[in-house]
């Protein structure tokens, strides 16, 4: 194996030449590291400046309608009720007694010695529950006497089967929870000779739910279960159905719930009976705080802005200063203008068109930041409180109180659009052509119709039973309802007796969508109550134009055209009269222009996405230089070893010639002396 000692044949530093010349080399893969340091610092940058951008899209995207337009309560006693008003809530003070608490119904069995025992022979028994309202006549020790009972349509009516495999008060419990009809069923023991007791507890409250048990077969478990508040009750009353009942001002109310809707436009949550003050009042307070959550929003933007931009000139004669990683970026700059002038461009759509930032207190300071002048606002919120929170958020705005803002899209233009309705929307009906008002419609044992409304289909048991008109109406709509594979679609009927006695089924949805169909199935026929009529008539849609053009109808809404600057904008008719309907006002505030313009920025094709994408390519081939170079490197340093190899052979060649000759020389002369 050769040994190589650079340098040993002509003694120069050939190691050092080379590593010195090699530095030399290495000059531009310094220069690249420098460029990728300088990218890798804006990249970091812009990952600053994004995480502004998207925190501000965040605070933006937070202040909606709600947030500037609502209303507070004040209630003097609050373990009484409390309230929360709505949009339509009327500001002023009020007085509330409640001098009652909704209630379900809870009935009690006689006494069981097991909770596991059968119960009767096992013959298979329907037990069928309805809910409904009790009135008049007397109750004493939990039983009624010469009361009436009607159904509600409302609730869900349907019947279980009991049989050997489940006829004990456990498998009567289980039976009865697992059907979802409205009727809760538990065991409690009492501590009696015979302590187990079947207890049902109607699942709603309000006097709508008190019920109806009807028992067909094993003569054991009607004389356990059986209830009629008509006439024959096995079943012992323990709590009655009751609705809460409350005066507000004087002005009766009742609710099914303790929940009560509606109410001058708010929602009282009763705690206990009792009477307290309420006091409704505009929330100036979360709107002042939406308007400083606005501006805290913009300013902290507009500090990250400043901070990534900023430049401090050297105190230092001659050297230069220092400025920040994005120093005049042209895409940051593009950044602050567009948000500044997005902040002071005029708004189209306002209801109100003397609304403005400034108006309000709202206005630009020497430093680029926002501030709020509180006296200004003050004075705005005392004389245009409603109008204010069109300037942030989107808002629709009709003058016919039957029209409603419903939503719009990104196309839509702000602006105010007049409104004319040529045809209203219809619900699907279907009415039958028997008169069922000259007596009683018999229903048999284990009657079933085919039903579909709005095109789901579903099989519906009917009550068995004798119905006057107007109570199979009532047992008709709480079959189709209470029908799980109809209810779970979100699909509705109301069902009544119209004057000519005939019966019509009617679909809760409105539009061509909405149909209704009904068949025989089982047991009593479909023409018993609908005749010779199966089908009914199909919905229309809402016909009608948006600033002067054809809209797209669907069930009560009309959407703006496409192409139009009305494009997107979803309004619902819910009535009213044909022809002009006034106009809606459609503005987008500031807040969600913001936000929408942040989308343009932080979005997957942004300005900042963009830019940090062809940062990562600059950075990316930079490497690709930097590795291209150092294999260029190998190689130079290879031709460097390898001439200075033979430079050392050359040199080492030329001293041993020289050192020959002088010896041969030395030798002439020696000879020539003697």
């Amino acid at each position: 194996m050769a040994i190589s000692s650079p340098g040993i044949g002509s003694n120069l530093p050939i190691d050092q030449l080379i590593t010195d010349l090699m530095n030399n080399e290495r000059l531009p893969l310094t220069t690249l590291a420098r460029k990728e340091a300088s990218y890798t610092q804006k990249l970091s940058a812009y990952g600053s400046l994004s995480g502004a951008v998207s925190a501000f899209q965040s605070a933006m995207a937070s202040l909606n309608a709600s947030t500037f337009q609502g209303l507070k309560a004040a209630v003097g006693d609050a373990t009484i009720f409390s309230a929360n008003p709505g949009n339509k809530a009327v500001a002023g003070n009020y007085q509330v007694k409640v001098t009652q608490l909704a209630q379900g119904q809870m009935l009690s069995a006689v006494g069981q010695g097991s909770k596991t025992a059968p119960i009767g022979s096992g013959t298979a028994t329907t037990i069928s529950f309805q809910l409904g309202t009790i009135s008049g006549g007397t109750l004493a020790n939990g039983v009624y006497t010469g009361a009436s009972f009607v159904q509600d349509a409302d609730q869900t009516a349907g019947t279980i089967t009991i049989d050997s495999s489940n006829n004990s008060l456990q498998g009567i419990s289980d039976a009865i929870n697992a059907a979802n009809l409205g009727v809760k069923a538990s065991i409690t023991s009492d501590g009696s000779g015979s302590p187990e007791r079947l207890v049902l507890t109607s699942s709603k409250t309000g006097e709508k739910s008190s019920m109806k048990i009807t028992v067909d077969g094993d003569a054991d478990l009607e004389n356990l279960l059986a209830y009629d508040p008509t006439g024959t009750q096995k079943l012992t009353q323990n709590n009655a159905a009751q609705n809460t009942n409350l005066t507000v001002n004087g002005l009766l109310i009742s609710s099914a719930t303790n929940t009560v809707n509606d109410v001058m436009g708010m929602t009282l949550n009763v705690l206990k009976i009792g009477e307290s003050s309420l006091s409704v009042s505009q929330d100036t307070s979360s709107l002042e705080k939406g308007i400083n959550d606005f501006i805290k929003a913009y300013n902290e933007l507009n500090k990250t802005i400043k901070d990534l931009t900023a430049y401090t000139p050297s105190t230092v004669k001659g050297q230069a200063g220092t400025g920040g990683p994005l120093v005049g970026d042209a895409t940051v700059r593009t950044i602050q203008e567009q948000v500044r002038k997005t902040l002071s461009s005029s708004l189209e759509g306002l209801s109100n068109t003397s609304m403005s930032l400034s108006k309000i207190g709202v206005a630009f300071q020497k430093d680029g930041s926002l501030a709020l002048d509180s006296a200004k606002l003050k004075t705005a919120m005392t004389s245009n409180f409603s109008d204010i929170g069109a300037l942030f958020a989107t808002i629709g705005k009709a003058t016919d109180s039957l029209i409603n803002f419903s939503n719009s899209t990104a196309a839509t233009k702000a602006g105010s659009y007049p409104i004319t309705v040529s045809k209203l929307a219809t619900q699907a009906k279907m009415t039958g052509d028997v008169d069922l008002s000259a007596g009683s419609t018999i229903i048999a044992p284990n009657t079933k119709l085919s039903v579909k409304v709005d095109g789901i289909s579903a099989t519906v048991i009917l009550t068995e039973g004798s119905y006057t008109a107007e109570a199979l109406a009532t047992m008709l709509q709480a079959a189709v309802n209470g029908t799980s594979a109809l209810s779970s679609a979100g699909v509705k009927i109301s069902a009544k007796v119209d004057a000519d006695g005939h019966m019509q089924v009617i679909s809760d949805r409105y539009g061509s969508a909405s149909n209704v169909e009904i068949a025989s199935n089982a047991g009593t026929s479909a023409n018993t109550i609908f005749g010779s009529v199966t089908t009914g008539s199909i919905g229309e849609d809402v016909v009608g134009t948006i600033g002067g053009v054809a809209a797209a109808g669907s069930g009560q809404f009309l959407t703006g055209a496409s192409g139009t600057a009305a494009e997107g904008l979803k309004l619902e008719i819910v009535g009213g009269a044909l022809g002009d309907r006034g106009r809606i006002d459609f503005s987008q505030g500031y807040a969600d222009r913001l936000k929408k313009l942040a989308d343009g920025f932080i979005g997957t094709d942004g300005l900042i996405s963009g830019r940090t994408t062809g940062i990562n390519n600059s950075i990316a081939a930079l490497g690709k230089q930097g590795d291209a170079l150092e294999l260029r490197l190998v190689q130079i340093e290879k031709n460097y070893r390898a001439q200075f190899a033979a430079l050392d052979v050359l040199i080492a060649g030329m001293n041993s010639t020289s050192t020959f000759l002088t010896q041969q020389l030395a030798q002439i002369a020696s000879l020539s002396s003697q």
